[in-house]
């Protein structure tokens, strides 16, 4: 174990790392610090508070993750990081744990967080979600499995950003982002379809129950047709069955829930949904 732990680093003898836990030079790792196989930790890493964190790990220099939230109503309750396995977090990437005792900040499995991305009190991050440089991310966001958010984006709290979405770069997000869909713009626009992104997920394979299709009919329901929310709705509930349609479905349906801040609307001129 010696070998993997770089002399200047200072490890609390509380912390609990796995043997083949790497640790470079000056990082700093708390008493309730938790690290599973394989990851490696970056110098000038600090890890603070109630941390765990999985196996197969990539924490680059700089990334300071546990610390307390940047919320003014945190009192000094214990709160949460909770991170999965085979995530890349790169340098100076900071993410705060939550806010009242019970409370979790969680990020899955196989995302990459790039450089200097804020990921705020209580947020919710699923698997496979990539975001890019400088993306500031508010309390209580929730992103689901496989979007995509450029870079320089700043997220409202409270906001929930849908599986396989792309939020382009520079972007301000103040409602929630739908499923599939590709959101650009100041203020913020659904575009289009995430045709490219689809595609290379495998959508567009006729042995996925012509998902793609589904969708693009889904698309031009939602932002095209005229209709308002609900009757389009109705009408998606009239295409034949399909998990990514019923998903869609759900998640338009809540964003009309109390406590949610709706979906974002399209831009009606110019919109393609077959780019």
């Amino acid at each position: 174990m010696a070998t993997l732990i770089h002399p200047t680093a200072v490890i609390h003898p509380g912390a609990d790392l796995h043997p083949t836990v790497q640790v470079g030079a000056y990082a700093v790792i708390g008493a309730k610090v938790s690290v599973g196989a394989g990851t490696v930790i970056g110098h000038h890493v600090v890890l603070e508070g109630s941390t765990r964190i999985g196996e197969r790990n990539q924490i680059f220099p700089g990334a300071a993750i546990g610390l307390e939230p940047q919320d003014m109503k945190y009192s000094g309750d214990d709160t949460q990081v909770v991170i999965g396995d085979d995530n890349c977090i790169r340098e100076y990437v900071t993410i705060h744990r939550a806010t009242h005792g019970g409370e979790v900040t969680a990020i899955g499995n196989h995302n990459l967080l790039m450089a200097y991305t804020h990921v705020g009190h209580n947020c919710v991050i699923a698997d496979q979600v990539i975001i890019t440089n400088s993306v500031a991310l508010a309390g209580h966001i929730h992103i689901e499995s496989r979007a995509r958010i450029g870079g320089v984006v700043g997220v409202h709290q409270f906001v929930h950003i849908g599986q396989y979405s792309m939020i382009g770069g520079m972007s301000r997000i103040d409602r929630d982002v739908p499923p599939y869909m590709l959101v650009e713009g100041n203020p913020s626009r659904v575009r289009s379809l995430n045709t490219v992104g689809l595609k290379r997920a495998g959508f567009a394979d006729p042995d996925r129950d012509n998902a793609y299709q589904m969708l693009k009919k889904a698309f031009r329901l939602l932002y095209r047709s005229g209709l308002t929310l609900n009757q389009a709705l109705d009408q998606l509930n009239l295409l034949p069955e399909n998990e990514h349609i019923r998903h869609l479905h759900n998640f338009m349906q809540q964003t009309q829930q109390p406590g949610r801040r709706g979906a974002i609307p399209a831009k009606m001129r110019g919109v393609r949904a077959d780019d």
